[in-house]
């Protein structure tokens, strides 16, 4: 029986819908390729996916020796990997999921000079019907070979679990022999970072996508020769750490864990997520519930509840700073786990933020609003300088300055009380950087207010404070002397002013040892 030439033929031997593509070369070996139905997607399969295909072949000028379809069985083989003739992984390799074509295989192509007796005589050019059922992707993912990883079902959207996540899935793992090693039909939990089982479950299991299935063929270098417990049971029989195994595993789903500090201190798993894309950030008020809990279970702190949450403003150290720190990573609604680590012990809160209110961005505020937020952030500070939180302060009085600090656009009173509360921010932060040790700041701010209120005392006294710090001794007593000149009766200058002298004495006296050491030697 041949294969006839006619459309109306074709269709009625291979039931396939004959279109009016045209035939195309593929390749620069003489591959021919025409389209009989096109396929329902936009994918193709590429080297090492094992692809199932129905196909029947004759001679240019013969009849159909060989088909799958009358067998009943489609064919399977590796694409890519010499398992068929050239001209089947070339041009098999273009084809998609449902589409039929018919291939023109030259002989360089096919079996060459040699052929394939009976069937194919040596330079025969052949004829292939062929259907691409579908493919299974399979992926090479440790680098050595070690583990090979088939898609039975493609998994949903495109996010990968990360690092750091734990991970549900269910999996099968059997041995050479077939004999099952280990499996959980209902499900097992585990993080990515302790991993279970061996080596090659997390790492599979990090590029597998939600609700995706999955064969991985895995060598003994990544297999049950890492296990904890070096020789497994199966059916009372011992299981050798070095077998080879082929686990068939399920990503039902995970939970992301995101390591806040990067050193892993600081860990949040989300168990529920949140709304839209916002979170809080330094001085939003936040309401939040928290329990927090020893690895043993045992609380020791309870903070509000859903009727009534627990308002506090981040970055106040009105809490744990590290608690804080996760809470700001978090979306309105979130829920979430955090677990704290440190040298001594680790704890563990349970955290919903059920809602929190940022200030708003300088940019959207108008003068007034600035100006008021600027007296606020002032205020904020003080409360904190008293606290002896001197750090947090100086954040709080350099938030404030800033706020005023472009004021090209304000009007003369608007001005006037930008200066006086600009004065005030840089004096204050000043004050919390002579407490901090940072003297050079303190010359910085201190200068600032200068060059709007030259006689500012304070300003003076406390430049003067940081010149003596650094040893800029004549810098510290011109200060000195203006400060005396404008307030003579303040006790607390003419102390700084006595501790000033007797520095420059210290000074002198070493001076005047260095100096006479150095004559000495030249009169040797």
């Amino acid at each position: 029986m041949t294969l006839v030439a006619s459309k109306e033929a074709i269709s009625l031997k291979t039931g396939a819908q004959v279109s009016d593509f045209k035939e195309i070369t593929i390749g620069a070996e003489g591959l021919l390729k025409k389209i009989l139905q096109k396929g329902i997607s936009w994918q193709t399969p590429i080297p090492g996916d094992e692809v199932q295909v129905h196909y029947s072949v004759r001679l240019k000028d013969g009849d159909v020796f060989d088909s799958s379809r009358d067998r009943g069985i489609p064919f399977t083989f590796k694409l890519g990997q010499c398992e068929v003739i050239k001209g089947w992984d070339e041009g098999i390799a273009t084809m998609r999921k449902g589409e039929r074509s018919m291939f023109t295989i030259p002989a360089e192509l096919g079996y060459g000079e040699k052929g394939c007796p009976p069937q194919i005589p040596p330079n025969s050019t052949l004829i292939f019907d062929v259907e691409l059922i579908s493919w299974f992707p399979i992926r090479e993912i440790s680098g050595d070979g070690g583990i090979l990883k088939k898609i039975i079902r493609e998994g949903e959207g495109w996010a990968t679990p990360n690092h750091q996540d734990e991970v549900l899935v269910k999996y099968v793992a059997r041995n050479e022999n077939g004999n099952i090693v280990s499996q959980s039909d209902e499900g097992l939990e585990f993080s990515l970072t302790d991993g279970h089982l061996c080596p090659a479950m997390a790492k599979a299991v990090k590029t597998m996508r939600k609700r995706e299935e999955a064969e991985l063929l895995v060598k003994f270098s990544h297999g049950l020769r890492h296990c904890k417990n070096e020789m497994l049971k199966v059916d009372g029989d011992t299981v050798s750490p070095y077998s080879n195994l082929i686990i068939r595993v399920e990503l039902i789903s995970w939970r992301s864990v995101v390591d806040i500090d990067g050193h892993k201190k600081i860990l949040k798993k989300l168990m529920e997520t949140g709304e839209g894309f916002d979170r809080p950030n330094e001085g939003s008020r936040v309401k939040v519930t928290y329990i927090g809990k020893l690895e043993n279970g045992t609380i020791f702190e309870r903070k509000g509840s859903d009727a009534e949450p627990f308002e506090y403003i981040c970055a106040r150290e009105q809490i744990n700073k590290d608690l804080d720190r996760a809470i700001m990573t978090m979306k309105k609604g979130e829920v979430a786990v955090v677990k704290i680590s440190s040298d001594e012990a680790s704890s563990i809160y349970e955290i919903k933020l059920i809602d929190f209110i940022k200030e708003k961005p300088f940019w959207k505020m108008d003068i007034r609003e600035r100006i008021i937020a600027c007296g606020r952030k002032k205020n904020e500070g003080n409360l904190l300088f008293r606290d002896g939180k001197f750090e947090l302060a100086s954040r709080k009085y350099e938030e404030g300055s800033k706020l005023i600090e472009y004021n090209h656009s304000f009007n003369h009173e608007e001005q006037q009380e930008a200066n006086s509360l600009g004065v005030l921010c840089y004096l204050n932060n000043a004050a919390c950087k002579l407490k901090l040790g940072e003297y050079v700041e303190v010359m910085r701010l201190c200068t600032k207010v200068l060059e709007v209120e030259p006689f500012n005392v304070k300003a003076l006294f406390r430049r003067s404070q940081a010149y003596m710090n650094t040893s800029e001794l004549d810098k510290a007593e011109e200060d000195i002397k203006n400060v005396l000149a404008l307030d003579p009766n303040n006790k607390d200058v003419w102390m700084v002013y006595k501790k000033l002298k007797e520095k420059q004495r210290q000074y002198g006296r070493q001076e005047s040892r260095i100096y006479s050491t150095m004559i000495s030697r030249i009169t040797d």
